[in-house]
């Protein structure tokens, strides 16, 4: 079969996996204590889970489309 059919090289998967990992850690950064009816917990609030794992989610979001409208080299 001949390479110029498919629409992704091998690039393109390698930034799609890389993409998906950053998605990841940023969504594993959002995840903490939880407050309960018996407990407050003022973590939820804290810098990490409010704007540092949104903008890394964001980034890997970006990253993944930019890697799905990349066009392969001929």
């Amino acid at each position: 079969m001949d390479k110029r059919n498919f629409a992704f090289d091998k690039t393109n998967f390698i930034l799609l996996a890389v993409s998906m990992v950053i998605v990841v850690i940023g969504f594993l950064l959002m995840t903490g204590p939880a407050s309960t009816d018996a407990a407050y917990e003022p973590d939820i609030f804290s810098v990490r889970r409010v704007k540092v794992a949104p903008v890394v989610c964001l980034i890997g979001f970006v990253s993944m489309i930019y890697a799905v409208i990349r066009k392969p080299k001929q």
